[in-house]
């Protein structure tokens, strides 16, 4: 396991006179499941945004195995809190457009689609449009793309946070199994705090902006693979929610300390 396979390293990133994000930094280990949890306008986004190439940072910068971000790549599998689909597209051929990109074997490239839109629990609907769809399908096939193109990382902003509470947990879920699958790097953003703690191996808790930074870090000592009914009962997960609260509620210092 490569200990250093994404690399955040002294970001900042400035709107004018005013840095949003000030000497942000994290290291995350390949396979690593890690989530970024902080207050609404701290930073996170502006922070993936920059791990994904669609943003340039003011100083500092990321690294991915061993190569610097500049720009968007299909090293990188992206689900937004919206799930971005070409409307006139089916599931399938929504899919097939990563494959594509990805460079995959021109012979394979349905297979692929198939295979990831059974993954996701979308095998029966596979034809049909974005509008036959409901929101949590939707999001399943823009969970089913990002993982055609079989990228290094995958980042997700807030990829649930639009959707009802039950089609949420249901996705939340079905993410902890595709996970489990082949432990692909993963880099969340996330106002949950119990979504945080049911799929994380670490935690970064953002401090308050401007200038927001990494606060603390929180290993979540939670076994895998996890049940959501086995986390609810596990006086862990509850100690871990009181404490990742408190830093929320300032008790800590969402007030710029450094990180733990």
């Amino acid at each position: 396991m490569n200990d250093r396979f994404l690399e955040i390293s002294n970001l900042t990133v400035a709107f004018g006179s005013t840095a949003v994000v000030q000497d942000f930094d994290l290291k995350i280990h390949e396979g690593e499941f890690v989530c970024l949890l902080g207050h609404s306008g701290c930073g996170k986004s502006t922070v993936l945004s920059i791990v994904m190439g669609l943003r340039r940072a003011t100083l500092g910068g990321v690294i991915l195995g061993g190569h610097e971000v500049t720009s968007p790549g299909v090293d990188r599998g992206v689900v937004f809190q919206s799930p971005a689909l070409l409307p006139w597209l089916t599931a399938h051929e929504n899919v097939l457009l990563a494959v594509d990109q990805a460079g995959h074997d021109p012979r394979q490239r349905r297979a692929i689609a198939d295979h990831y839109l059974q993954l996701v629990g979308l095998g029966a609907a596979m034809d049909r449009r974005p509008r036959e769809l409901s929101s949590g399908m939707q999001q399943r096939v823009g969970i089913a793309r990002a993982l055609a193109l079989e990228p290094k990382v995958l980042l997700l902003d807030e990829p649930f946070s639009l959707l009802d509470v039950f089609t949420r947990m249901d996705l939340q879920d079905e993410l902890l199994r595709i996970w489990e699958r082949d432990r692909r790097t993963v880099l969340m953003v996330t106002h949950d705090v119990d979504e945080a703690l049911l799929l994380a191996d670490r935690i970064v808790l953002m401090t308050n902006g401007p200038g927001a930074r990494v606060g603390r870090i929180l290993d979540v000592d939670l076994p895998r693979p996890r049940l959501r009914s086995a986390v609810l009962d596990d006086p862990r997960f509850f100690a871990a929610r009181d404490e990742i609260l408190a830093f929320l509620e300032g008790a800590d210092g969402a007030r710029g300390t450094e990180a733990a």
